[in-house]
C-alpha cells in the first residue's frame, strides 16, 4: 500500500514514511493510493475478533512496511483491559429508540482520542527506533488532542511533544490534565488565540520544509493518517456489537470540529462497512453543518468561532475536511488539481469556496447528513439523557445524541460516538443536572496539581524559537 497527496503529490511512500511526516511537501494530506474493500467472508471473519486482533486486521490492510508479527504485538500491547478498563475497549449503552452510545472514553485522558493516540505512541516508538532517530511533536489542540497525545508520548524514547494550546480557552479540567505534566519531553503552549490560530501555526511550520527537516518536525493532530485509520477500527467494532449480521445496516452520529473522527467513519463506509448515514453534528460554530447543507464551505475568523460549553468543537476551519473532499471530487489526480485550488488558493485568499452543483450533488453518495446543537440543546439533551437512562454524558456527546435524533431511520440503529467523560466539563454537567459530574477516584485532585506551561503569542516566528531553543539534538 502507498500513499499520495490530496494535492497531487504522486511520490509513492510507504506507511511508516508518512506516520513521522504529517503534511505531504504540498501542502496537502496523505490518502491511501486506494481503499481496500471488506467483503462479506471477511466481515464474517472479524466478527467476534477481540479490539486488540481487530484493529491488527484493519491496520494490516493498510501497512505492509511493518512485519505482521511486531505489528501485532503493538495492537495488543496497546488496546488492553488495564488501558481502557474493559475488555470490550469500546462497548455500546442502549438508550431506546435505536439507539446507542458507543464509550470511546475509557482511556488514560477520558476522552476518545486516547483510542487513536495510543496506538500511535506505540507506533512512533517501534518506528524511531528501527531508525535510530528523534521525533519533535509538534501538534494543537481544543481540548482533547493534546492531552491523549502527551499521555501517550510522556516518557516515550527519543519523542519531544510540543503541543499549542488557545490561552484560557479549554475547560479547567482540560487544561489540568495537560498543564499538570511535569515530564521533561513534554512542552506545553499556550497561545494567545483561538484553537484556529493554534492550527494554522502547526501548518505554517509543518509547511517550511527546511525547518522541518532540520528539527524531525512530526504531527499527531488528525492529519496524521496513522491516527485516523487507527479510528477506523472503533467503527467495525460498534457494528458488529450493534448488529445480528453482516446484512444490516447502522448508522453512526459523531460529534465533529475538525472531521477527523467522522473522516475515519468515511473510510470505513469506502472499505464496504455497511454504515446508512454519517450524521455530522456541530456546535454554534456550524462551518461544516454550513457545507453539508449548502455545498460551501466559509471559513470563519477568530472573532467570528464562537467560545461554548464544547470547547473541544470551537473550530472553524476543519483541517482535515480536505481528504473528503478530494474523495467527493473522485480520489484521482483532476481531484487533485482541484483541491489544491480550493484549499491552498481560495481558502487561504478568499476565506473558503462553494463547490459546482454537480459536485455538492455527490455528497448524498457518501452518506453524509449534519445537524447543529447550541447550549440549551447541550443542557436538555444532558437532563434528558440522566433522567430516562441515568446516563451522564459530556457536551460534546450531547451534542451528537441530539443531532442523532433528528435522523434516525425505522429499524436502522443510531450508533453515537461518545468523545469524553462528563467529568472533565463539570460547570454544564452542574447547570444541567444540579450536582458534581462523576469522576475516576485517581483525578480527583488534578486541578489542584502543580502546572507547566509557556504563554506565547499567536506567531509563527515565537513558536519557531521555542522549538529551536528546548527541541534538542
Amino acid at each position: 500500500m502507498k500513499y499520495i497527496s490530496t494535492r497531487g503529490d504522486t511520490t509513492p511512500r510507504g506507511f511508516c514514511d508518512i506516520l513521522l511526516e504529517g503534511l505531504a511537501p504540498d501542502g496537502g494530506l496523505y490518502l491511501p493510493t486506494h481503499y481496500p474493500r471488506v467483503d462479506a467472508s471477511t466481515l464474517a471473519r472479524w466478527r467476534g475478533l477481540s479490539y486488540a486482533d481487530l484493529a491488527f486486521e484493519i491496520l494490516s490492510l493498510y501497512v505492509d512496511d511493518i512485519p505482521a508479527g511486531d505489528l501485532r504485538a503493538l495492537a495488543r500491547r496497546t488496546y488492553t483491559r488495564e488501558v481502557f478498563g474493559t475488555d470490550a475497549v469500546v462497548p455500546l449503552k442502549p438508550l431506546g429508540e435505536g439507539l446507542h452510545l458507543e464509550a470511546l472514553s475509557n482511556g488514560p485522558t477520558l476522552a476518545f482520542k486516547d483510542m487513536a493516540m495510543q496506538l500511535l505512541g506505540q507506533l512512533f516508538e517501534y518506528e524511531l527506533a528501527r531508525r535510530g532517530q528523534r521525533l519533535n511533536i509538534l501538534g494543537a489542540t481544543s481540548g482533547d488532542t493534546g492531552s491523549a497525545a502527551e499521555y501517550a508520548m510522556r516518557g516515550k524514547r527519543g519523542i519531544r511533544v510540543f503541543m499549542l494550546s488557545p490561552h484560557g480557552r479549554m475547560s479547567p479540567f482540560q487544561q489540568a490534565q495537560m498543564f499538570s505534566l511535569q515530564d521533561a519531553n513534554i512542552h506545553n503552549l499556550a497561545i494567545e488565540g483561538v484553537f484556529d490560530d493554534c492550527q494554522d501555526i502547526v501548518k505554517a511550520v509543518s509547511n517550511d520544509l527546511e525547518f522541518k527537516r532540520r528539527w524531525a518536525i512530526g504531527t499527531v493532530n488528525s492529519i496524521n493518517w496513522a491516527r485516523l485509520l487507527a479510528q477506523v477500527v472503533y467503527y467495525f467494532a460498534g457494528y458488529f456489537q450493534a448488529t445480528r449480521s453482516n446484512d444490516e445496516r447502522v448508522s453512526f452520529a459523531v460529534p465533529s470540529g475538525n472531521f477527523g473522527n467522522i473522516c475515519a467513519g468515511h473510510v470505513a463506509r469506502m472499505m464496504g462497512l455497511p454504515i446508512h448515514r454519517l450524521v455530522c453534528a456541530t456546535n454554534e460554530n456550524d462551518v461544516l453543518d454550513e457545507f453539508f447543507r449548502t455545498g460551501t464551505y466559509r471559513v470563519r475568523a477568530s472573532a467570528e468561532t464562537h467560545e461554548t460549553s464544547s470547547p473541544s468543537m470551537d473550530i472553524s476551519k476543519a483541517s482535515n475536511f480536505e481528504r473528503f473532499v478530494f474523495d467527493l471530487l473522485g480520489h484521482d489526480p483532476a481531484a487533485a488539481v482541484r483541491t489544491a485550488d480550493l484549499f491552498g488558493v481560495q481558502v487561504p485568499q478568499r476565506g473558503g469556496f462553494t463547490l459546482a452543483p454537480g459536485e455538492f450533488a455527490r455528497v448524498a453518495d457518501f452518506g453524509f447528513v449534519s445537524g447543529r446543537s447550541a447550549h440549551a440543546d447541550r443542557v436538555a439533551t444532558i437532563r434528558d439523557t440522566w433522567q430516562r437512562h441515568r446516563v451522564m454524558i459530556d457536551t460534546h456527546t450531547a451534542d451528537g445524541l441530539k443531532v442523532a435524533r433528528e435522523h434516525l431511520d425505522p429499524g436502522v440503529p443510531m450508533i453515537v460516538l461518545e468523545t469524553a467523560l462528563p467529568a472533565k466539563f463539570a460547570a454544564t454537567i452542574r447547570e444541567a443536572l444540579g450536582r458534581e459530574p462523576d469522576r475516576p477516584a485517581a483525578l480527583a485532585a488534578l486541578e489542584s496539581l502543580p502546572r507547566r506551561f509557556t504563554v506565547l503569542p499567536a506567531q509563527v516566528e515565537a513558536v519557531r524559537r521555542y522549538i529551536e531553543q528546548h527541541a534538542g539534538g
